[in-house]
């Protein structure tokens, strides 16, 4: 598992709830946002990672979510072109930020959608999702892109599920070949080399986890998904999201870790 030593993150503006929701858990409370977005931070910054923080983007509601807008490896970044015609503007928003860090920047061209949300790195393979945010013709291009430098890639269809927006909604890869993986998700003939977490349906969410460094970030109210982690001797980091839950986002979302 590679260690990553920077994060780029963004402030959410004031107008963070009018984003794109496919829930129905309430309206976030702007002020509990702010706040686990600060311990977010925090905890970041607590696994060793230098922080660069952008401010709030209020044309663009989603766009603390930066995560969807790129795909930093070692040896390139892709940028991205969003699946919801909202946030096309976020990663034009973000692209001189990832220039200041890499010198050779790839883009996803029309007609192919990518969000950052449906690609899962684990260790030399990247699970691409085709959903209703990224195409196949967006998955075939960075496939390609990636294969370039070295990577293999193959995808997973999630657009017959209702259970999830973006694949790392339901798989997360925490090193050690280990993924964790929602139940229904979990007989893919593709996950079957690695060791499994398996997520019951009532703790869905918390499938959505981040290994940074020797830390694991895992969203709070989800016991098994805590428990099972330490049985197999990782080190869990417990993080509220409740507020950004509301919104479809989840711990990997918030952060362009690299």
């Amino acid at each position: 598992m590679r260690l990553f030593t920077r994060a780029i993150v963004r402030i959410p503006g004031s107008n963070f709830a009018d984003g794109l929701t496919t829930v129905d858990l309430g309206i976030p409370a702007f002020d509990e946002v702010l706040h686990q977005h600060a311990r977010y931070c925090d905890a970041l910054c607590d696994c060793g990672l230098e922080l660069t923080v952008l401010e709030p983007d209020l044309r663009h509601p989603d766009s603390t979510f930066v995560e969807d807008a790129a795909i930093l490896t070692p040896h390139a970044a892709v940028l991205t072109r969003p699946g919801a015609s909202s946030r096309e503007g976020e990663v034009a928003a973000i692209r001189p930020v990832i220039e200041r860090f890499y010198t050779r920047v790839l883009t996803i061209e029309a007609p192919g959608t990518v969000d950052g949300g449906d690609i899962c790195e684990a260790e030399n393979h990247f699970f691409i999702g085709v959903s209703l945010r990224t195409n196949e013709e967006g998955a075939r291009q960075l496939a390609a892109q990636l294969g370039e430098h070295g990577y293999t890639a193959s995808t997973i269809d999630i657009r017959s599920m209702t259970t999830i927006l973006h694949l790392k909604s339901g798989i997360s890869y925490v090193g050690d070949n280990t993924l964790v993986v929602m139940d229904e998700m979990a007989n893919n003939p593709q996950f079957a080399r690695f060791n499994q977490i398996r997520v019951s349906a009532a703790e869905s969410y918390g499938a959505n986890c981040v290994r940074v460094n020797d830390r694991v970030l895992v969203a709070k109210g989800f016991p098994d998904i805590n428990e099972k982690l330490v049985a197999r001797g990782f080190d869990p980091l417990v993080l509220n999201m409740s507020e950004f839950q509301k919104m479809d986002g989840g711990l990997s979302c918030l952060s362009l870790r690299f």
